[in-house]
């Protein structure tokens, strides 16, 4: 008899949460103004909102915690971190950040000036946020596959050549200070990028003399996607494939609270100086001194950690497979989610779910709303809310794809919990013919509305 799968670890310790009845959720929602964001967590069953910074540290993670060096300037936890990330990444200046918007924030308040151009792979909120805010535009480079959630395309994150080089080829470089590629792409459902992609477009950036760098909040799943799915990568280490697809880059930031293990942190690594003085002096002004950036000592040791952690084999099975475990169940059930699964979330496909709620009562949105007063499962719209309004003509932009994201937090939950949630979808989607309108927002922030929006129910 074949042995079944079992996980790499051992639970040391638990945290209780609370059920709560349907009538409960239903007040509770309604307080919130239909913001699951606005919940408290003791509201919430099984809370999939996030998997950033919401995941179970290691043993090895906590006692690093204990010898944390907490120096203004110049700590050892800074060193010890400095010399992973140089290590896993290959990228030689290194910058802490308390997590990845801020990286973002410090790298493109160097780079990134009004009226710029920066393409890559469907852009996550807080990326186009930063980029927006500068008023520059965002363009979405990402393969079409990555639109249809039934095809099964094994690299559905990557950027299609093409389209990225009519951007290089409709405005000047001066225009375009970087091209981004998120690994892996979050808003087309946690889909990888190929190696041979990252090579490709690496080689068009170099023609055109454009910067390359990575959004790699989840590199080391998508070098697991990568060891799985791409000829020549079965026999290399999650640390070798990372190593390489970086060696193509120019820089990259991270929200270590993704697959650097730890609750709270980022970073931006670099190749260039001349970009690294820069970004000093932002980091500086925004985060902290250029040792600590944010992060408390103890932290940067967690991550360092971490880091090497994530690149493990055995723990990236351990995650890709708990996902693709809540995936197969859902498709059993015939839910209509994006395939193939990705590494950190399952995708529900809204526009099949509930096509019956019109897109502009935020259909996505609805069906996250619901999945909440059924089960007590949080979730998170990414879709039409998420989209934002154009910050031209204010008009609401309508994505290809409206979905709603179950990111399934690290060494968290059992699949005990994956079985609830599967089953509390199965229930909606049986009367899913029920569902004839959604909402309306009655108040939102004019960038990044999804977080604080107001909503009343049609």
């Amino acid at each position: 008899m074949e042995l079944p799968y079992a996980e790499p670890y051992k639970i040391k310790m638990v945290e209780q949460i609370k059920r709560s009845t349907k009538e409960q959720r239903l007040k509770w929602i309604k307080q919130a103004h239909y913001n699951l964001f606005n919940l408290s967590s003791d509201k919430v069953f099984i809370d999939l909102l996030t998997d950033s910074g919401t995941g179970a540290m290691s043993d090895k993670q906590w006692a690093e915690m204990m010898v944390g060096d907490e120096s203004y300037a110049g700590s050892l936890s800074f060193k010890k971190l400095k010399k992973t990330v140089k290590k896993i990444t290959g990228f030689k200046y290194f910058l802490p950040t308390h997590q990845g918007r801020a990286a973002e924030n410090v790298l493109f308040s160097a780079l990134v000036k009004q009226g710029n151009i920066i393409p890559g792979n469907s852009h996550f909120d807080t990326t186009k946020g930063h980029i927006e805010f500068r008023k520059a535009t965002a363009v979405d480079c990402t393969i079409d596959e990555a639109f249809d959630t039934s095809i099964i395309h094994p690299f559905k994150g990557n950027v299609d050549l093409n389209k990225l080089e009519k951007v290089f080829k409709k405005y000047p470089k001066e225009k375009i200070p970087f091209v981004i590629v998120t690994i892996t792409c979050n808003s087309a459902g946690g889909q990888p990028v190929s190696i041979q992609n990252i090579k490709e477009v690496s080689k068009l950036c170099k023609e055109y003399e454009i910067l390359l760098y990575f959004d790699a909040a989840r590199f080391a799943e998508n070098a697991y996607f990568i060891k799985k799915r791409e000829l020549g990568y079965q026999d290399k280490t999650i640390k070798e494939i990372a190593k390489e697809f970086f060696s193509y880059g120019d820089g990259m930031t991270m929200s270590a609270k993704k697959d650097g293990l730890v609750n709270m942190g980022g970073f931006i690594a670099l190749n260039s100086k001349e970009v690294f003085k820069q970004a000093t002096v932002f980091n500086i002004m925004f985060e902290g001194f250029i040792t600590y950036g944010g992060m408390n000592g103890r932290d940067m040791g967690a991550l360092a950690v971490g880091l090497n952690e994530s690149t493990e084999f055995n723990y990236l099975e351990s995650r890709v497979e708990q996902v693709a475990y809540l995936g197969n169940k859902l498709v059993e059930f015939g839910v209509p989610v994006q395939q193939p699964f990705g590494g950190h979330a399952i995708f529900l496909d809204a526009n099949k779910f509930v096509p019956t709620i019109p897109r502009e009562e935020y259909r996505a949105q609805a069906l996250a709303i619901e999945l909440y007063i059924v089960g007590g499962i949080r979730s998170v719209e990414i879709g039409t809310v998420l989209a934002d309004r154009d910050p031209v003509t204010r008009e609401n932009r309508y994505p290809e794809l409206e979905l709603v994201r179950l990111a399934i937090p690290r060494r968290t939950y059992t699949n005990n919990h994956m079985d609830y949630i599967a089953a509390t979808l199965k229930n909606i989607y049986d009367t899913r013919k029920d569902a004839k309108s959604g909402y309306v927002i009655v108040e939102e922030a004019p960038i990044m509305r999804h977080f604080t929006a107001k909503y009343k129910k049609i």
